[in-house]
């Protein structure tokens, strides 16, 4: 491992309904030092809304990244101000999304078929706040599938002052496929991305795209400066309880599962008397936290009932927690189901 670790080796995906401030408290449990990102906020939302319910969030979320969705230089710059009053200490634009509602909006991953547009937003936002000015984007756009195009897009960008590039691997076809499908269809394109860090070895280049593993993390780090994993880590976030060990410099994480939950629980508590929010808009985000243990689809089962909703968080958690060890005294049939 080098030296200096970037900031950027190892992130978190910036998620549409995931990615939230319960999310990240999680994900903040198992690695220190992964870098963490905002769900998208466009930038009308946080001009004209309320600025507290988009941009909260634990001091302990720390390294965290607000992304913007958005094209307006000037709106561009004004939310950047105010992210970084906010003490987010990095500002992304999005530049990826393929969704028919961002498009109306005219951000998001059409964004790449006018790299100036780009440039203009990304300057002013690099000349509004100190803290880094990132752009999140695709390969390509539609069939365009020449090297050419992502090239010209990073170096247009890159020359009105952004030095981080996250690269979704993956074109984004604007027409015809459903997000989901977006990112499942168009093929992955790996060596795209170790290309771009070829020809632009002085910029921080990060690939994101179809990442599932520890050594498929270790194989990319060999080419770019950092990798991005979104479901994967969503879904089975324990696998980042080792990252800080094996990729950050860091130590492991020295929770168990059980622990990481019994935190969870406790975050829950002091959300509800904060803010009023429910356990079970924090609790879907740790679904996936006991994979693979026995006993854990009766434990899933438990923070999934509706019908405990009135219930206190720990009497959930109690509950949650006989089912886990039940199962696991099961045998054959709760492995299946776990």
């Amino acid at each position: 491992m080098p030296e200096a670790v970037s900031p950027w080796r190892l992130s978190v995906a910036p998620m549409l309904d995931w990615t939230d401030k319960h999310c990240r408290f999680l994900h903040r449990l198992l690695s220190r030092r992964t870098r963490l990102y905002t769900e998208m906020v466009t930038t009308g939302a946080l001009l004209h809304g309320a600025e507290r319910r988009h941009l909260r969030f634990d001091a302990v979320e720390h390294p965290l990244a607000l992304q913007l969705g958005g094209s307006e230089a000037a709106d561009l710059a004004a939310c950047a101000r105010i992210g970084a009053r906010w003490g987010y200490d990095e500002i992304n634009l999005n530049c990826g999304c393929p969704s028919e509602r961002v498009q109306r909006g005219a951000f998001g991953a059409c964004l790449m078929a006018e790299p100036q547009l780009v440039a203009d937003g990304v300057k002013a936002m690099v000349d509004a706040v100190d803290v880094p000015v990132s752009v999140k984007h695709r390969i390509g756009i539609d069939r365009e599938e020449s090297y050419d195009f992502v090239r010209d897009f990073v170096g247009t960008v890159a020359e009105a002052g952004c030095r981080v590039f996250i690269v979704h691997a993956r074109n984004a076809w604007l027409q015809g496929l459903s997000p989901k499908e977006n990112r499942e269809i168009p093929p992955l394109r790996h060596a795209l991305v170790y290309r771009l860090k070829r020809d632009f070895p002085q910029l921080t280049i990060v690939l994101n795209g179809g990442v599932t593993s520890d050594a498929q993390i270790t194989e990319h780090l060999q080419h770019v400066d950092g990798v991005m994993l979104g479901r994967e880590a969503y879904h089975h976030p324990w696998m980042m309880s080792r990252w800080d060990a094996e990729f950050l410099g860091g130590a492991a994480c020295a929770l168990t599962q059980d622990e990481v939950e019994a935190e969870m629980v406790a975050y829950m508590a002091r959300e509800l008397a904060e803010d009023g929010t429910p356990w079970s808009a924090i609790a879907r985000h740790m679904l996936g936290l006991h994979h693979g243990r026995r006993g854990a689809r009766l434990w899933r089962q438990v923070w999934s009932d509706h019908r405990l909703k009135a219930r206190p968080a720990a009497e959930v958690a109690a509950l949650a927690r006989s089912h886990l060890a039940a199962g696991a005294h099961a045998g054959q049939g709760a492995v299946a189901g776990a």
